[in-house]
């Protein structure tokens, strides 16, 4: 599809009420919002992690929006048309690459942003991407049906928040029931996938169910829900048609698709792997308890287990027509012998058995008067960790009885966070915000080798073990008033004292690399201010410094397995940036907009790059420093509801954004090849819309469409060529959702996502078309 067409049509639309900018909250909502002022202030009794005064760009989706406009498998979907987010999401279930990306911040970029469920840290920040181990948000702990609301603050312009915050917060209020309520759904998602050699169907079953009430103080609420989802290949074995030799040495083989890699070298796809195959439970468990009118205490459990298979296939065969999956080969006359023989490494098997456990605690006071407090603690455990998989030298088929392999253990892993808050109105158009917090990190990684069976066998000797701990303390404050009868104005200022310590990295029994302890102590400020220009026209602008420390595995974090190694560096600098914005939002009647210029400027940005070794037949991952990057964009919305057509909302976005890398001292193939280039995994054009029409009472149906333009995903941007394993491409896709309420109680939607099959990649390859269908019930 020609993209100026397409950017276009998406500009002129007018966007509905799916996503809705600085909106309040229904009515009878535990947590209000009031806009005024173009500042948006925050009320009630229910836990955040939003401060009282929002000073920037807020958008929202609610759960009527979600249940009728959105394919919903997983929370993270609630964000799929936000303005300029995405969500690397590649199956449904993803557990370990589902990466936010926002304005300024790319998809291998998850410490600059935070998310957030019920004021309990979800982002984490034991590591930054998908470079050797992953570190997504943990999504999994947040059912599609418990979500009430889901807001989203674009930038650090809050004091209540950490450096992190510098591409966007993210935060869930979950469903907190007033009365007796139950809930029930089941979901089954097909996805026919043809790519390469891979010809088959994945499919996904989904069922959850929920209750809940409050009787007198107590209210009460369990949610349960069960995945079973096998998705489609996410890696290819591949051999450089360069890497050959003519001659007649290995076995004659056929199958092979020719093609070519991200930089346009020919190349040979051998198999595909990283098939995952995960069964995921989830229970939520959370109870509140008002210990007086004006103050309720909270608890909330979390646990989340998830057993998943990653398969592998060949798609070569030999003169008899059987797989071939291991040793040198042949292919047209070129061998591919010695280091390029086929391996265990080219068809991995995984076996993982995952149980994480989430606990929250908080205790908030409401009464609106002058003095307002609150306390919270939370806690994320990796009670049990493991991964298992084949070694090189044990390839398939073999593998999948057993054999030599290694077993990587992260129990012991996690999270801790401390949270003291207070608010102060001194006058009624003033409003004082501060607090302490700690936010603690313990990372405890040990692989281990198996030379009996991989699958089975206990740990035996050490491989690696990697650890460190973090610690940020920080304190803030954030003051707003009213200047004048039309004028508001936010000044914040957060000071914070970062440590590492603990670092120790061992290569075996007898080799390891102990790391001095480090502490680092910063500053940053906040400003906002907003002027009511006309009745129905606000002007805001906002400025914000945002220091990103690094994270433990950055910092100690040097693995390896079959198939990956990952490069740590422990004198890695904090990421320091200064973001800004300046905006104008009109309301005319039931059509909204927004317009946003919006730059960052950062310095020591933190990126780990990834690149395919085709000697060491590896992905390696370095993490680095680079020096200077600018980002300058503009980011349109629009919405409407019940405009021009009764029962028609509509709403859409458009995102322009120019990033690119000033200077660049660390490690790069040719000194110099980065400066000037652009910020990996930002696209230049990216575009939201989305068409409900609601019927009458019982049918609505939607089509949506997302658009992202032209990226990379290497610093040098040498990844040319975008639609292929590895690669990063641009991608329009349209999804479309018809829901039907027969009463009440009972509802029934039919969706297909990706509609018009479009096939596009970030490193792997994005789902194609898929068919869901789902049943609920709700009492």
């Amino acid at each position: 599809m020609n993209k100026t067409l397409l950017v276009a049509a998406l500009a002129t639309a007018f966007p509905m009420g799916a996503v809705q900018a600085q909106t309040a909250a229904p009515a009878d909502s535990a947590e209000t919002q009031v806009k005024k002022l173009g500042v948006v202030t925050v009320s009630g009794s229910r836990p955040t992690s939003l401060p009282t005064h929002i000073p920037t760009t807020l958008e929202r989706v609610t759960a009527e929006d979600i249940a009728r406009t959105v394919n919903a498998t997983d929370s993270e979907d609630a964000l799929k048309y936000f303005p300029s987010l995405l969500v690397r999401k590649r199956y449904v279930g993803d557990y370990n690459h589902a990466i936010l990306s926002s304005r300024a911040s790319g998809t291998g970029n998850s410490a600059r942003s935070a998310v957030y469920a019920d004021g309990i840290l979800l982002s984490n920040y034991l590591g930054n991407g998908v470079g050797g181990l992953s570190f997504p948000p943990r999504w999994n702990l947040v059912t599609p049906e418990e979500i009430e609301r889901v807001d989203v603050m674009y930038g650090p312009f809050s004091a209540a928040y950490p450096g992190n915050s510098v591409g966007a917060v993210v935060d869930f209020i979950t469903r907190m029931p007033t009365q007796f309520e139950a809930h029930a759904k089941a979901s089954y998602v097909l996805q026919p996938f043809k790519l390469y050699g891979t010809n088959e169907t994945e499919h996904a079953w989904e069922t959850s169910a929920s209750v809940g009430s409050r009787s007198g103080d107590l209210a009460w609420w369990v949610n349960v829900n069960h995945t079973d989802s096998l998705g489609q290949p996410l890696t290819f074995a591949t051999r450089l048609k360069s890497s050959g030799v003519a001659g007649t040495t290995g076995t004659p083989v056929t199958g092979d698709v020719p093609g070519a890699n991200n930089t346009n070298q020919p190349w040979y796809l051998l198999g595909a792997g990283t098939q995952y195959d995960t069964q995921q439970d989830h229970v939520k468990v959370k109870l509140a308890y008002d210990l007086s009118p004006t103050v309720r205490a909270s608890y909330l459990l979390g646990i989340w287990h998830n057993d998943s298979d990653g398969n592998a296939k060949s798609y070569l065969k030999d003169a008899s027509g059987n797989p071939v999956y291991s040793g040198p080969i042949n292919i047209g006359g070129l061998q591919f012998a010695g280091t390029q023989a086929l391996s265990g490494g080219d068809f991995a098997v995984t076996r993982e058995d995952l149980l994480h456990v989430m606990q929250g605690f908080s205790v908030l006071s409401h009464a609106g008067g002058a003095w307002d407090w609150g306390f919270s603690a939370s806690e994320y455990d990796y009670r049990k960790d493991d991964k298992r998989i084949n070694a090189a030298g044990n390839p398939l088929p073999t593998a999948l009885t057993g054999g030599p392999g290694t077993i990587a253990d992260g129990s012991g892993t996690g999270w801790t966070t401390l949270s003291l808050r207070g608010t102060w109105r001194p006058l009624r158009e003033h409003v004082i915000d501060f607090g302490l917090q700690q936010d603690s990190a313990q990372l405890r990684y040990r692989t281990s080798n198996i030379t009996g069976n991989y699958l089975t066998d206990a740990a035996g000797t050490l491989a690696n073990k990697v650890q460190g701990d973090t610690r940020l303390q920080s304190a803030y404050v954030q003051d707003a008033w009213s200047l004048a009868e039309r004028w508001q104005a936010i000044l914040g200022l957060r000071a914070e004292h970062w440590t590492a310590d603990a670092g120790r990295t061992d290569f075996s029994a007898s080799a390891s690399q102990v790391y001095p302890s480090r502490s680092v102590d910063d500053v940053s400020p906040k400003a906002a201010l907003s002027w009511q220009w006309l009745p129905d026209t606000v002007l805001k602008a906002s400025l914000g410094r945002a220091v990103r420390m690094p994270t433990v595995y950055e910092l100690y974090g040097a693995t390896s397995t079959t198939n990956s190694q990952y490069i740590n560096d422990p004198n890695l600098r904090p990421e320091k940036s200064w973001t800004g914005e300046l905006s104008a939002e009109s309301n005319f009647g039931p059509v909204s907009s927004r317009l946003t210029f919006f730059a960052e400027d950062t310095h020591d940005s933190l990126y780990s790059q990834t690149v395919y070794d085709a000697t060491a037949n590896k992905n390696i991952s370095r993490v680095q420093n680079v020096g200077h990057i600018a980002t300058t964009g503009i980011e349109a919305t629009m919405s409407s509801n019940d405009w021009l057509v009764k029962g028609l909302d509509l709403s859409g976005s458009v995102t322009y954004a120019d990033s690119k890398i000033k200077s660049n001292a660390g490690f790069v193939s040719t000194p110099g090849d980065t400066v000037g280039k652009w910020q990996p995994n930002i696209p230049r054009w990216r575009a939201t819309a989305v068409a409900s029409y609601r019927f009458d009472e019982h049918w609505s149906a939607t089509l949506a469409g997302r658009y992202s333009g032209l990226q990379y995903r290497t610093l040098n941007n040498a990844d040319v060529n975008g639609f292929t394993y590895q690669g990063v491409s641009k991608y329009a896709t349209l999804d479309t959702r018809v829901m039907y309420r027969f009463n009440r109680q009972w509802s029934a939607a039919l969706g297909v996502d990706n509609l018009n099959n479009y096939a596009y990649w970030n490193f792997h390859p994005y789902p194609q078309r898929s068919y869901s269908a789902e049943v609920k019930f709700d009492l």
